[in-house]
């Protein structure tokens, strides 16, 4: 049974993109509400970030927020956020991410959501978690990513089962649709399955 109620969202804190990265954030902030479900994210008020997590509140969902506290010293936090969690640095901030989500959804990032996406893919590898992670596409933003995963499996750095990972939506409601339907896997993966070619 699909248990899944907060969506973890990683996404760009830059105010300074083309509106079709904002508009996408606003579209699948007001689908996450619209759906029952709350979202996780970085607890500030910039970017693609705040786009989403405050459409997911104005739809009905909860927005709680995780941040670690060099960036509210320098003025990034909301006082939005029905939850808010003080986190002590990246590290510890993505571990509560974590734990408090069943879900993630990648949209357009830097480096930083480049980061965390990176490390959910691995922890599903090894089977530390079993969530759905969604990557939105928008505007072919992750074209070039998802080419160099092509190369990972190609080249054997890992195998074609990495590809099982996480899905690549086209639209919001492409993400929200997955996350809806979503079985989760029914055991651990074993060595020979991470391992093998």
């Amino acid at each position: 049974m699909n248990k899944i109620k907060n969506i973890c969202v990683f996404a760009s804190s830059s105010n300074y993109l083309e509106d079709v990265y904002y508009k996408d954030a606003k579209a699948l902030g007001q689908l996450i509400g619209q759906n029952g479900y709350n979202i996780v994210y970085g607890g500030s008020t910039l970017g693609l970030m705040w786009t989403c997590a405050s459409e997911v509140q104005n739809n009905g969902g909860k927005v709680i927020g995780v941040m670690p506290q060099r960036l509210a010293d320098m003025g990034c936090k909301t006082d939005n956020c029905d939850e808010f969690f003080m986190a002590v640095g990246m590290r510890d901030r993505k571990d509560k991410m974590d734990k408090i989500s069943e879900a993630v959804i990648a949209l357009a990032g830097g480096l930083g959501t480049l980061e965390e996406l990176s490390e959910m893919i691995v922890q599903k590898q090894l089977g530390y978690n079993k969530k759905p992670i969604v990557i939105l596409n928008t505007n072919g933003f992750y074209n070039k990513l998802l080419e160099f995963f092509d190369r990972i499996i190609e080249e054997k750095f890992a195998n074609k089962m990495t590809r099982n990972l996480y899905y690549v939506a086209k639209a919001p409601q492409d993400a929200i649709d997955y996350i809806k339907n979503y079985q989760e896997p029914d055991r651990i993966p074993s060595k020979h399955e991470i391992y093998s070619r």
